[in-house]
């Protein structure tokens, strides 16, 4: 079928910056010459690695100061330490940071020794957290490196089988931890001081291309963590980048190994896919790309039989469209609850259609569905109940289900209902004890406390 009609903005210009094409010899000893005169080893670091030195001004305000000071003080320290990863590339794309990340050449225990306000995590790889107020964490992680070389250009299909990363607990050095990253664009380093992107995979040129490329052989990008199918679904939908043809098809390709994935880490990424405010690209990808018949192929059928469902795509679609509004105008993402509420509520409407006992229609629909990516029994039951209440809710009823923790939740799912509906949210505001406004015109009050989600300091979503 069709996709249905979206007006996507154009992209946002770029912040200006100098891409070079490859190292100049003459031009980087200069560069060399220059800082040693200044007292810099900034010249010699990383020699005959390959590196691209790009000379790019960030706003100074735009830069999270008590992550600057973790890179200064590593610094001061004698280590090497960048600001690495989504922070470097949102900078450079124009937009937010949600935070920073240090890559470092000192030990989880030499950032300890720096910081007392530091804990040391993990167990499969150890990184450092640095602890600031209100919440805020700097996460420190040491160079790395990838345990094992990429399969061979020749490589029959049983080797790429069985490339699948079990260990990444390897250190490593600058150029090695940037080559082991997924895509170039994830891959920039950016110095404070010298005030320069390190790049070493040609990541400022799909920058500037606002494209999607894989470091290396595509196939053996995803053979090796089929969650990077998904990384890219989401990349792409939330900073609206196009995917490298080849990149796209070896995402088609690789798209049955998500089944190897560990399922607690498919759930978490099918829900920042619904979290960033970019629902609606994300769903159509999963779609297009064949990855939601894999993992939810209760909603890829249903979205498939357009003519049988009467519109149930465009109703869907929707629907995304209202969780996308809804999620910016609140700041912060719905509830999980609620996410999983409105993706599912489709075709677990049609699967209890008819039914005589709909609680145990529903219970055999979400049975598959918990099992194959791990969708916690407490999330699966506030679908089911949500589902089953929205009727009484949408007629201004609420029974003892008022009382219910899973008010808010339900009322949150409702209004992504009705704005897919175009319909007046008037009961909602009613429900939750607040003036509508005018007639007919959505509520945009919030609820209060007593209906409100309340989540703990360490859910930092991506």
């Amino acid at each position: 079928m069709r996709p249905p009609n979206d007006d996507f903005p154009a992209p946002p210009d770029l912040p200006s910056f100098t891409v070079e094409e490859a190292p100049d010899p003459a031009r980087q000893e200069g560069r060399r010459a220059r800082r040693r005169d200044a007292g810099a080893d900034g010249g010699e670091r990383h020699r005959d690695t390959g590196l691209v030195r790009h000379d790019v001004a960030l706003e100074e305000e735009r830069i999270d100061p008590d992550a600057a000071k973790v890179v200064r003080r590593l610094e001061r320290a004698g280590h090497q330490a960048y600001l690495v990863g989504g922070c470097v590339r949102d900078l450079l794309l124009g937009g937010k940071p949600k935070d920073f990340d240090v890559a470092t050449s000192a030990r989880p225990d030499d950032v300890r020794s720096l910081f007392r306000n530091c804990r040391v995590i993990g167990r499969r790889f150890r990184l450092a957290h640095i602890l600031f107020g209100a919440g805020k964490v700097i996460e420190v992680a040491t160079f790395r490196r990838n345990p094992a070389n990429e399969a061979p250009e020749d490589a029959d299909a049983d080797v790429l089988d069985d490339l699948l990363i079990r260990s990444d607990n390897v250190f490593g050095e600058a150029h090695e931890d940037a080559l082991r990253r997924d895509f170039t664009i994830n891959a920039l380093f950016y110095d404070i001081d010298r005030r320069q992107v390190l790049d070493w995979c040609g990541g400022m040129h799909d920058v500037e291309r606002r494209t999607i490329d894989t470091i290396g052989d595509p196939m053996v990008r995803f053979r090796e963590d089929p969650i990077r199918v998904l990384r890219a679904i989401k990349f792409a939908a939330r900073l609206d980048l196009g995917i490298a043809p080849d990149v796209y098809d070896a995402m088609v390709a690789t798209r049955d190994d998500l089944g190897k994935a560990a399922r607690p880490r498919v759930f978490e990424e099918i829900l920042r896919l619904m979290r960033g405010g970019a629902a609606h690209r994300s769903m159509w990808l999963m779609w297009e790309t064949g990855t939601m018949a894999v993992l939810l192929p209760e909603l890829s059928a249903f979205l498939d039989d357009d003519e049988a469902t009467a519109g149930g795509a465009r109703r869907f679609f929707r629907k995304m469209d209202a969780i996308d509004a809804m999620t910016r105008a609140r700041g912060r993402p719905l509830d999980d609850v609620v996410l999983w509420t409105v993706l599912l509520k489709e075709p677990l409407d049609e699967a209890c259609a008819g039914e005589r006992d709909r609680i145990r229609a529903a219970s055999e629909f979400l049975e598959p569905i918990i099992e194959r990516v791990a969708v916690p029994r407490r999330i699966a039951d506030g679908v089911r109940r949500i589902v089953a209440i929205l009727p009484r809710l949408a007629a201004g009823r609420t029974g003892r289900f008022g009382r219910s923790e899973l008010m808010s939740a339900a009322l949150d799912a409702l209004e992504a209902e009705m704005l897919a509906a175009g319909r007046s949210t008037d009961v909602i505001a009613k429900l939750r004890g607040v003036d509508p406004g005018p007639p007919g015109r959505p509520s945009t009050a919030r609820p209060p406390a007593s209906h409100r989600d309340h989540r703990g300091p360490r859910d930092r979503r991506a």
